[in-house]
């Protein structure tokens, strides 16, 4: 069984990081939004009617915004850490019949037995340190036959940047992230069914290394592992980084940033689950 200690993250950083970027996370956000409107996509290919959504990690709202434009008679909950970014995913309700909004934690669900039809999350697992407690709780809440659909980052994730510092002072400067098998047994432990997941690579890429680490700073996506290093970051030790990341430059002059992004979604009760999705390639983002 997989070592869990070295994924786990300091929630208080994690709340205040996000807190911090509210206001500027849209901007930043490219890969984020991309693999969000990615997985509202797949939604198409599941037949469910829920009558009771939950956006678990909504942060500025965008899932839960087109959650509500696909099931326009649910009822929708917005979940997030944040209380800045519930504020930002509350200026896009409308004022006719606005989402409910709620702040705590996915691994504490402040929600009665059998709640929803649909989890939706996109992107916020990763940010558990306790994945069995979590699926757990989004067993307990979810109704039979409700569904549970989610994004998460897998082990490639920044694999250039966390090499670049790597090469420098051997400290961790990117979070840890479990593997999809690692995940998808966590689900069956958990007592869903008929689990499917698969990965696909992203890469967005950059001028400089510089540019990535202002937009993981823009979105509240940085470093949060409780063993990361806590002395300062020199400017000898950034620009060490810096000439390390360079060695990935590719033959058009640009650095990459590769996300490694799985998918997964199962059911509470024995339901057939749709045939697996096509597997994915490399998709490339610029950044200018």
């Amino acid at each position: 069984m997989t070592d869990l200690s070295r994924y786990r993250v300091d929630k208080q950083r994690v709340r205040a990081t996000f807190d911090r970027a509210a206001s500027s996370y849209d901007e930043a956000a490219v890969l984020q939004k991309e693999v969000c409107s990615r997985l509202l996509e797949r939604l198409a290919w599941i037949r469910l009617q829920p009558a009771r959504v939950l956006d678990a990690g909504t942060g500025t709202g965008q899932g839960l915004r087109g959650l509500r434009r696909r099931y326009r008679g649910a009822r929708a909950v917005g979940l997030d850490l944040s209380p800045s970014m519930l504020r930002q995913a509350g200026k896009g309700g409308g004022w006719w019949r606005k989402p409910g909004l709620v702040c705590a934690d996915v691994e504490a669900l402040p929600f009665a037995d059998a709640g929803f039809d649909l989890i939706f999350s996109s992107l916020t697992i990763q940010w558990c340190n306790d994945l069995d407690r979590t699926f757990a709780g989004f067993r307990r809440v979810l109704a039979p036959g409700g569904l549970l659909m989610f994004t998460t980052l897998g082990p490639d994730t920044l694999h250039e940047l966390r090499s670049a510092w790597e090469a420098v002072d051997g400290h961790a400067h990117v979070n840890a992230f479990l593997d999809m098998h690692d995940v998808g047994d966590a689900l069956v432990r958990a007592g869903f069914a008929d689990p499917v997941m698969d990965v696909e690579r992203i890469t967005v890429t950059y001028p400089r290394m510089g540019r990535l680490m202002r937009d993981l700073q823009a979105i509240g996506a940085t470093n949060a592992l409780l063993g990361r290093g806590r002395g300062l970051t020199t400017p000898s030790r950034l620009r060490a980084a810096e000439a390390a990341y360079e060695s990935f430059r590719n033959a058009e002059g640009v650095l990459p940033a590769t996300y490694e992004v799985i998918y997964g979604h199962a059911w509470v009760t024995a339901t057939p689950a749709p045939s697996p999705l096509p597997e994915r390639g490399v998709i490339p983002i610029a950044r200018s």
